[in-house]
């Protein structure tokens, strides 16, 4: 079986998840590659969450490493099923909505906390995230990303 991260466009997403982190923030989330096929490798395995949605007017998550998918308690499937609101309760989706704005107007934003929800309804609250807008290849918007490494069930 292929891993989800193991294709062309999968190496492509990686390098754009990276750079536009960089390119907002001026930090590497882990060294560059040259290889698109061993960052998205690399980025797939880290330790941190790491995940990111596309452009539609209901952003539906387009990434998600293997830390991400057990946090969320979903496979790679569900996950790029899920429209990217349904990672947090319903009363915290207004919350996020206008951090969202926020990392539109600024380009990124750092140290955000708040509570998440995975597949099965367990709750969790993350510190210390970054999220950042994705640049496309004609430079226009391509999404919008998040990482963190701190995070706690409730």
């Amino acid at each position: 079986m292929i891993p989800p991260w193991d294709n062309e466009a999968m190496h492509r997403h990686a390098r754009r998840l990276a750079e536009s982190h960089r390119r907002w923030t001026g930090r590497d989330l882990l060294p560059l590659e040259s290889d698109g096929r061993e960052l998205a490798r690399k980025l797939f395995a880290a330790p941190f969450v790491l995940v990111s949605h596309g452009t539609e007017a209901d952003p539906v998550l387009n990434y998600g490493n293997a830390t991400a998918l057990k946090l969320w308690e979903m496979t790679w499937e569900e996950l790029t099923q899920t429209p990217s609101r349904f990672t947090a309760e319903a009363p915290n989706r207004e919350e996020r909505a206008s951090l969202l704005a926020e990392v539109t107007q600024n380009g990124f934003i750092a140290n955000y906390a708040g509570v998440r929800i995975s597949k099965t309804g367990r709750r969790f609250r993350i510190a210390q995230a970054t999220v950042w807008n994705l640049i496309g290849d004609d430079d226009g918007p391509a999404g919008q990303a998040a990482t963190f490494s701190q995070w706690e069930f409730l």
